[in-house]
């Protein structure tokens, strides 16, 4: 049996999918898939918003510096995830074919690289920016990798609300980077997020469930059923869509943000109704326009005070 058939084997992978691995030698893409690079993607512009919106300025090089180190941090938690859940993974049509449970790369060498880079960013973090935003990021890793993966994800329906705050930490971290705090703003920036994400992935979980279903994770449709996650997709639209407009009640964005950021949200609430009055396809158009609404928002938010600064 080969390394990699060992690795797989002790993750407990069922014994017929094991017959049919075979060793596959590893590219840089494939490592470079482990750092899960669409959610790193995210993680990088919502930190880079918070840089932007926080009160003072990084000089450009430091800003890039803290940007890289966070893109690491989140890589690092995404190979943990990976090293994880390749049992789960294998099982799942749209995840089978991830570099561990393809047999690409070992379960234990993903494990170490995770923790090697989850160590590298956090403490390149504080000795390069600050100690508030590496704290930060440490518990940002700690959340996704194991509050999240390994303790929640597998027990119960609220995996993804609590989960969800692995998410939403980066533009708490590209603020502590600038201000060395956490305030309210950061915060709110957090619970933009935080909110937004059940309804993001319950949407999924509707038209995906299948999937869920043959790995056995308990998402809700599966475990309270898809009236139950309907309403409760419904209920979280009602507390993202305020908290959407939050910066400019608060001050901290203008009245183009304030305007943007009511129309997206009365946008989201549409189509959170059409999902909730269970019409067909409501879901799969809830899932792309969760997407669309948090980057514009975000980005709304950053344009909106780039330009307020070249104007100063």
């Amino acid at each position: 049996m080969t390394a990699v058939q060992t690795d797989i084997d002790v993750m407990g992978l069922p014994s017929e999918t094991m017959s049919m691995r075979v060793p596959l030698k590893a590219e840089a893409s494939d490592y470079i898939a482990l750092l899960k690079p669409r959610v790193m993607s995210l993680v990088v512009f919502t930190a880079f918003v918070g840089i932007i919106a926080a009160p003072g300025t990084l000089h450009p090089a430091v800003a890039l510096t803290a940007l890289i180190l966070i893109a690491i941090g989140a890589g690092a938690s995404g190979a943990l995830n990976m090293w994880y859940d390749a049992d789960l993974d294998a099982l799942m049509d749209r995840t089978k074919r991830r570099p561990v449970p393809a047999g690409k790369i070992p379960a234990g060498e993903a494990l170490g690289f995770g923790m090697v880079l989850s160590v590298a960013s956090v403490v390149l973090l504080g000795l390069m920016i600050n100690v508030t935003s590496a704290v930060l990021l440490a518990i940002t890793i700690f959340f996704y990798a194991v509050i999240y993966s390994i303790w929640l994800k597998r027990r119960t329906t609220h995996n993804i609300v609590i989960g969800g705050a692995a998410g939403a930490f980066p533009p708490m971290i590209g603020w502590a980077a600038v201000t060395d705090s956490v305030t309210i703003e950061s915060m709110v920036l957090f619970g933009i997020i935080f909110l937004w994400t059940p309804p993001h992935f319950w949407s999924l979980s509707l038209f995906i469930a299948k999937d869920y279903e043959k790995a056995s994770v308990p998402m809700l449709p599966l475990v309270a059923g898809v009236r139950a996650t309907r309403n409760q997709i419904m209920l979280y639209t009602f507390l993202v869509v305020p908290f959407g407009v939050a910066p400019y009640i608060l001050g901290f964005a203008g009245p183009v943000y304030g305007f943007v950021s009511s129309a997206l949200g009365a946008m989201f609430a549409v189509l959170a109704f059409r999902v909730w009055r269970g019409l067909e396809g409501a879901d799969r158009k809830l899932f792309a326009f969760s997407i669309l609404y948090l980057f514009l928002v975000f980005a709304t938010l950053a344009s909106e005070r780039l330009i307020t600064q070249w104007i100063a």
